[in-house]
């Protein structure tokens, strides 16, 4: 009777060490939500591509982790952050839904890091830019990937003042993202010497910006800086190719551009420009490897928001599984823990405000000449280190930061 009781007892407190392991992933399976742009002006540097990119690190990651399925959910934002916070609340609601990805553009990033903070789910911003995610917006269960408008403020801002471009005029988009760019660049314009002087605000998905090219002429500022991105970043610097504003003197530079906007520009006016990027697929051979895996499926190879958005994947799921649980604040736990080292990031770190940090490249467009292939675009001109391509924990007005 006594071993019988033994037994019984050792089993029942074997079970119940089992069971809450077995238990620990939600439902029985892992879900991510990827909110995207996919049929607007910003769908070319994320959309369809980030959900290729997410589908490969699933893959990548065996399509399991604990034992259960990931599944992939995705929809269209369409831009608007009603439409955004909607579909985040139902498949957080009903879908229960464990993590919700890209989060493009910014409108839609801050309205859905709110939702994800009450509903203690986690948002993973990758497609939008603005550095008020992690600064002054900053919530407990959010985290910042890739770049944002401080590190391509710091690279490219830093690039053209070293170059002479020591006087700014901005075409700047009207909405949050836009201003945040703005700010960050002509605070770093002005520490280095340099003066702003002036700006004009476009409408979102704006067709015509001659006027507005007009009023950066008539300045004489030796820098005009698109404070845009996407559609609008490609027809400004078009319409400015096609007013020959570079050949009278003037730099017409874009601050937040990707590779998919050179493209889809051409090098005839966007070659010389610099910029700052995360990730360039012919970067090296392991990139290099990794984007014709991507092009394969995608016929294009992929923008740093595309490359970001498989390397967040990955990171998530790899503290999925170091945390043996979907729990919110046990996976965002083992996030920060974790050092960040993938193909697209080989070292990079969460921070406390949310903040992932890595190195950035500065690039310059190639000349027509200098193109061997589709796609060869870039020069890397250098490297911007961690330490300096995002905003100092000292400067943050994340209220998790602790001073």
């Amino acid at each position: 009777m006594m071993k019988t009781t033994q037994i019984s007892l050792a089993c029942a407190l074997l079970a119940a060490a089992m069971g809450p392991a077995a238990a620990q992933v939600s439902n029985d399976v892992v879900k991510i939500g990827i909110i995207t742009d996919l049929s607007g002006l910003y769908s070319d540097l994320s959309g369809q591509g980030s959900i290729v990119a997410a589908r490969m690190a699933i893959d990548d990651f065996g399509k399991t982790v604990l034992g259960k399925p990931i599944e992939l959910l995705t929809t269209d934002s369409q831009n608007k952050a009603d439409v955004a916070s909607a579909k985040a609340r139902e498949w957080i609601d009903e879908q229960k839904v464990d993590v919700l990805m890209d989060l493009v553009p910014t409108n839609v990033a801050l309205a859905v890091m709110q939702i994800a903070q009450q509903k203690n789910k986690l948002a993973i911003v990758v497609g939008s830019a603005s550095s008020a995610i992690t600064n002054e917006k900053c919530t407990a269960t959010s985290a910042h990937w890739m770049y944002d408008t401080y590190s391509n403020s710091v690279g490219t801002g830093k690039a053209l003042l070293k170059r002479g471009g020591d006087s700014w005029y901005f075409l700047t988009a009207d909405y949050a993202f836009g201003k945040s760019l703005e700010k960050d660049v002509s605070d770093v314009v002005t520490a280095g010497g340099g003066k702003v002087v002036g700006s004009v605000k476009h409408p979102l998905n704006s067709g015509d910006f001659s006027s507005f090219l007009m009023q950066a002429q008539a300045s004489k500022a030796k820098v005009i800086g698109l404070a845009n991105a996407g559609g609008d970043t490609i027809n400004a610097v078009k319409q400015a190719g096609e007013f020959g504003i570079a050949g009278k003197g003037q730099l017409v530079a874009p601050l937040l551009m990707f590779i998919s906007d050179v493209h889809a520009i051409g090098l005839k006016y966007a070659q010389d420009m610099y910029l700052t990027e995360g990730f360039y697929w012919d970067q090296n051979d392991a990139t290099r490897a990794w984007s014709k895996r991507f092009f394969a499926i995608q016929k294009k190879m992929p923008t740093m928001a595309q490359a970001g958005m498989y390397s967040a994947v990955t990171h998530y799921l790899k503290a999925v599984k170091a945390a043996g649980t979907d729990e919110t604040g046990a996976v965002m736990k083992k996030m920060r823990e974790l050092p960040i080292s993938d193909v697209v990031m080989p070292k990079g770190t969460l921070r406390e405000d949310g903040r992932v940090v890595h190195d950035m490249l500065l690039l310059q467009v190639k000349k027509p000449s200098e193109s061997k292939a589709p796609w060869d675009y870039y020069k890397i001109a250098g490297v911007v280190p961690a330490s300096e391509a995002f905003r100092p924990l000292a400067q943050s007005g994340c209220p998790l930061v602790k001073k």
